[in-house]
């Protein structure tokens, strides 16, 4: 928690038939990645959508939004990560993205999901924040350039990586 503009990585498993409640949020920036499942995502702006794998939704909490997510399937759990990010404007009205990324996008590469101006068909943050997507099998190796000055966060949603010769598994970050 808290590395640079990353204010949480929540790595959440829900139920069947079970979810978050209605509940709010301000000044935050949240990012909701399904890895299995599928979790219906309604808000106080009058959005409901199925986030499914290989969706990415934004939620600018703004001034202040409420929202639920739930489970509504009788035997499959769902997996998802909730990413959230301290925002680099405050007071903005509350807003809402969704966009899906297909896996051959993300297929032995990274696909930019999310940044601050919304490029490269992105989701957009308020916060100077490039978020990227990739599926990599065990025979491929993928390679991320940033800027020397900007920090960087790894997160490992699941299997095993080896990153500079040590190995990180699934629900593990590298922070650099």
């Amino acid at each position: 928690m808290g590395f640079s503009s990353l204010r949480v990585i929540n790595d959440d498993i829900v139920a069947p038939d079970a979810g978050f409640s209605t509940h709010a949020h301000n000044s935050m920036e949240i990012i909701s990645y399904v890895l299995e499942g599928a979790l219906e995502h309604r808000d106080a702006l009058g959005n409901s959508s199925i986030i499914r794998p290989g969706k990415v939704q934004r939620l600018s909490a703004g001034i202040g939004i409420t929202h639920s997510e739930y489970n509504h399937a009788k035997e499959e759990e769902v997996h998802f990560l909730q990413i959230w990010f301290l925002p680099a404007i405050q007071a903005v009205q509350p807003s809402y993205e969704q966009k899906a990324f297909s896996d051959d996008e993300k297929h032995g590469k990274f696909r930019l999901v999310a940044s601050q101006t919304g490029c490269e068909g992105s989701v957009s943050l308020h916060q100077d924040v490039d978020m990227s997507a990739a599926l990599i099998d065990g025979h491929e190796v993928a390679t991320y350039i940033t800027s020397k000055h900007k920090a960087l966060w790894v997160h490992i949603a699941s299997g095993v990586v080896t990153m500079n010769g040590h190995a990180i598994k699934g629900g593990d970050g590298a922070a650099i």
